[in-house]
């Protein structure tokens, strides 16, 4: 032992009978893996050998990977630990540079997703999560069917997904029949030059989100005002926020009194929230006839009820008529996407982050193999 770290003079010879063995000596120090808390230094010596077919070459031994410094068995110990324990603090614990855990667990990733079988997508979930502060996002493809991440990459435009059509080939691209997604221009229209026989359907969640955004917090904010010099009905208007943007099967007897009052107080917020309602009922309807009957008693409604808002939201929802039709037919939603969205943030939240994109991405795909 010296100064914590034990060297332990180690040579392992091969048999060589047909290589004519040179005088060239070379003194290797390998990491291995740590012992009773210390770190472990393997001096190795490695002879030159000269191959009449290969030329001069480095004696192979079995258990040293190619111009390494660290053995297998520590390479495969620190990759196997970067799936429980964050890249940080495995190279704290094996005394190693963050750089290097990172390229070994990659490694390790790059070989476990070459393993899987070919993906062959029929219907894909296409959605964005955030990548780093400041409105910077990637987007992720999921296989519908086997709930596999397919691709991830940087970007939410149609440039950033486009090499992901472009890896599935013209065969691959006909081969997809449905895509869900949120209301994204981008993906729409990429999915639409790029998938020929593909339908888009929009997701329930989003559309229901942005109406309640757009639509029943404008109004309650234009009802609260206009009870400015009614302060007790104005405190009751502003409190419900939360109240009319949850699902009423989901709240409380209580809660649902507080609505009952809230929506009874005022005509507006009567209006947008029965609409809410009407609009869900879109993406339930049996068939494309009823889905159609529906859908222009909504509109009608709408711009009957006069409400500015709601109105403006009607207008901007119509062009997306198909991309809710479809729903009809393809019973699709993000709600996987979502959830694996989720387990994301955990991957990122666990590491504080990751400085290397590629990498993060890897982690992604084989924490997300697929079923079967």
């Amino acid at each position: 032992m010296s100064d914590g770290k034990c060297f332990l003079p180690f040579w392992e010879g091969f048999g060589v009978a047909d290589l004519q063995v040179g005088d060239h000596q070379i003194q290797r120090r390998i990491r291995d893996i740590p012992l009773l808390g210390k770190p472990v230094v393997l001096q190795v010596t490695l002879r030159r050998v000269l191959c009449p077919q290969c030329g001069t070459r480095m004696e192979p031994v079995a258990w040293l990977e190619r111009h390494a410094r660290l053995t297998r068995r520590l390479a495969e110990a620190v990759s196997g630990m970067c799936q429980k324990l964050p890249t940080a603090h495995v190279a704290k614990l094996f005394e190693l540079h963050w750089s290097t855990v990172r390229l070994l667990d990659a490694r390790r990733l790059q070989a476990q997703l070459e393993a899987l079988p070919a993906a062959e997508p029929t219907r894909l979930i296409m959605d964005e999560f955030a990548l780093y502060k400041g409105h910077r996002y990637a987007t992720v493809v999921l296989d519908a069917d086997t709930l596999r991440v397919l691709w991830i990459g940087e970007g939410r435009s149609r440039k950033a997904i486009r090499p992901f059509f472009q890896s599935l080939g013209p065969a691959g691209c006909a081969r997809i029949q449905a895509v869900a997604m949120d209301m994204n221009t981008a993906f729409d229209r990429e999915v639409g030059e790029c998938c020929p026989n593909a339908r888009v359907v929009y997701d329930l969640f989003h559309v229901i989100a942005k109406y309640g955004r757009e639509v029943i917090s404008r109004v309650r904010v234009d009802a609260a005002n206009q009870l400015r010099h009614d302060k007790p009905a104005r405190r009751v208007v502003k409190r419900a926020h939360w109240l009319l943007l949850r699902n009423p099967a989901n709240l409380k007897d209580a809660d649902q009194v507080r609505l009952a009052e809230v929506l009874e107080a005022n005509q507006c917020l009567m209006t947008v929230h029965v609409m809410k309602e009407q609009l869900k009922a879109l993406w339930n309807a049996p068939t494309a006839w009823a889905w159609r009957d529906a859908w222009k008693q909504w509109l009608r409604h709408a711009y009957e009820s006069e409400i500015p808002a709601l109105m403006h939201f009607a207008k901007c929802l119509r062009p997306y008529w198909r991309g809710i039709l479809s729903r009809v037919r393809w019973r699709m939603h993000t709600g996987r996407l979502e959830g694996i969205n989720n387990k994301i943030k955990v991957i990122k939240r666990m590491a504080y982050g990751y400085r290397d994109s590629a990498y993060f991405f890897l982690k992604i795909k084989a924490a997300f193999p697929g079923n079967p």
